[in-house]
Formats: structure tokens, C-alpha cells, sequence
């Protein structure tokens, strides 16, 4: 807040008192403070990942460039929409991650909002992006969208992870839901091409969120969260990993005959086989009991879907 003190004599024409000038300064933080802790609930990065999956799949289902003004409605209606699901997330997980380490800092479990005006933020962010989707684009594109943000939310967030170490699995439908939601904005419709898509980052989701449960395996069992890595043994958590990674590869290479080039093939054949060798290599570290190195596995699964997906642009081009 903004506090004004009175003049008390100050001399006419002379520059404000360094007390009010800091008063100013400190004004400025606090927006600036206000405004990261708003950006920081929508989970930017989470937003950047899906984007990267939204806007290949958008040109594949247009073979090329779809309309501009298309592909910025659907961006920034599933960024809003991304980040309403995020803040709502905050909103009910507030509880538990006050007691994590890696969420703490959240604005919430600091202090840096309340939670009705996280509640009101999320919900408005909601409301707009589906509204945009509703008037800029289809039936279709606009229920999943909305689809989406309740799953994650109501279904994902409020019943199934904290209920099941399944939840990763199940939750992920709504992590690929932006896949389906690009290709149906071009096309009012879902091809198969569009539904492999949709598989590769539904399966790539479980590799990637384990190796994450597993660097803070100690932190979701503090929450009572039952991550995969919280409630079952190595053993399973790694046969899960592989088994998951192969899919996601065998997904991605499924895709490549509906319509895609030599350049995307190529891609899946490397980065898949990298993705892979990664996974192998956290299994074979934690069979022998040496440092698991999760965020090897977490990283490079980025990376991976990252590559993969720009192929997939590259492609719809040439």
C-alpha cells in the first residue's frame, strides 16, 4: 500500500524527503512483488510446455501455417486457460504445500496473496479463456478446453491425488488435452494423427512426474500425498518408468506412418532412443543402490518432448 505522510513544512520546490522517495521505492516493490506472485500461480513454465505441444499440433492438422488469428485465440485462450487450472491448483493445494519444500515458496504458503483473490484470479482466467474459445473458435475446442480445466482441477487435484498413486496416470489426460484441443480449433474435429499425438504426451507424463516424485519422495510423504515413489517400491516405480518410456517412444513412432516425414522419423528414432537410454540408466543406478539422479531422467524428458514436437512443426512445413 501507498502511504501518504503530510508535508510537515517541507520548503517549496525542494525535491521529496529521502523517507518518501524510499516510501516509492518501496511502493514499486510491493506491485512488483504483487504482480510475480500472480504470474508465479499460473505456473509459466508448466504454460510454456503445453504451448510447445499446442501450436506443432495446430500446423500438422492444417497442413502448414493455420490461420494467425486462429493460432494467437487458441495460445492465448490455452495459456489463460493452463494458468486458471494452475492458480485454482494453488487454491486447493494450499494446504499441503505449505508443508513441502519444493511448493513453500508459493505465494500462497508465503503470504504473498490471499486465497479468495487467488480463488477470484482463477476463476476469472477460466471464464475468459473459454469465453474466447467459445466466440473465436468451435463447439468442440471450446468443451475441451473447459473439460480440461475442470479434470485437473476437480477430478485431478480435489479427488485422485490424494487418493491413489495412480493419480499421475489418470491426471494426465488432461496434461495432453492441449494436443487434441489445437487440432480440433483447426478442424473442428480429432483425426488419428491428432489422437496419437495426444498418446505420446499422455504416456511421456508418467517418466516425467515420476523422476520428480522421486527427488522429493520425502517431501509428498510429509503432505500424506501418495506419489507412485511414496507407496510402492523401487522395483515397481522403475518397471513403471520403463514401461511408460517404451510406450511413449512406440507412440511416437506410431504417429510417423499417419502422415508424418523422414524428418519427424528421424527425430523419434534419436531423441527416443536418448529418452530411453536415460530411463534404462535410472534403473540400472537404483538396482545397484548408487545416486539416482532423477532430474537426469526429468530433464532430458523435457527435452525430448521438446525436440520431438518442434519436429513435428518442421514437418508440417516441408
Amino acid at each position: 500500500m501507498i502511504t501518504e505522510r503530510p508535508a510537515q513544512g517541507r520548503p517549496s520546490g525542494l525535491r521529496a524527503e529521502p523517507a518518501e522517495a524510499g516510501e516509492g521505492t518501496a511502493a514499486k516493490r510491493d506491485l512488483r512483488a504483487v504482480l510475480g506472485a500472480y504470474v508465479a500461480l499460473t505456473k509459466p513454465r508448466i504454460v510454456e510446455l503445453l504451448l510447445v505441444t499446442t501450436i506443432p499440433a495446430m500446423m500438422l492438422a492444417a497442413g502448414g501455417l493455420p490461420d494467425l488469428g486462429l493460432m494467437a485465440i487458441v495460445l492465448v485462450g490455452g495459456a489463460l486457460a493452463a494458468g486458471a487450472a494452475s492458480a485454482l491448483n494453488c487454491y486447493i493445494d494450499r494446504d499441503i504445500d505449505q508443508l513441502m519444500r519444493r511448493t513453500k515458496r508459493r505465494p500462497l504458503p508465503a503470504h504473498g496473496v490471499t486465497p479468495r483473490a487467488v480463488l477470484v484470479f482463477g476463476f476469472t482466467l477460466a471464464v475468459i479463456s473459454v469465453v474466447l474459445m467459445a466466440v473465436f473458435t468451435n463447439w468442440l475446442a471450446t468443451a475441451l478446453t473447459a473439460a480440461a480445466i475442470f479434470y485437473y482441477d476437480v477430478v485431478y487435484t480435489l479427488w485422485l491425488k490424494r487418493r491413489t498413486s495412480q493419480n499421475t496416470f489418470w491426471g494426465g489426460i488432461c496434461g495432453a488435452a492441449p494436443v487434441i484441443i489445437g487440432w480440433a480449433a483447426v478442424t473442428g474435429g480429432v483425426a488419428p494423427m491428432g489422437w496419437a499425438l495426444f498418446a505420446v504426451v499422455f504416456f511421456w507424463q508418467m517418466p516425467h512426474f515420476y523422476a520428480l516424485a522421486i527427488k522429493y519422495k520425502d517431501d509428498y510423504a510429509r503432505a500424506g500425498i501418495p506419489m507412485l515413489p511414496v507407496v510402492r517400491s523401487a522395483a515397481r516405480v522403475n518397471r513403471e518408468i520403463l514401461v511408460f518410456t517404451v510406450l511413449t517412444v512406440a507412440a511416437s513412432l506410431a504417429a510417423w506412418p499417419l502422415g508424418l516425414g523422414p524428418i519427424y522419423g528421424a527425430a523419434a528414432l534419436l531423441v527416443g532412443g536418448l529418452f530411453l537410454a536415460e530411463a534404462v540408466l535410472l534403473v540400472r543406478r537404483s538396482r545397484a543402490g548408487r545416486p539416482l539422479r532423477p532430474m537426469r531422467l526429468f530433464h532430458w524428458s523435457t527435452t525430448y518432448l521438446t525436440i520431438l514436437f518442434i519436429a513435428v512443426a518442421v514437418d508440417a512445413l516441408v
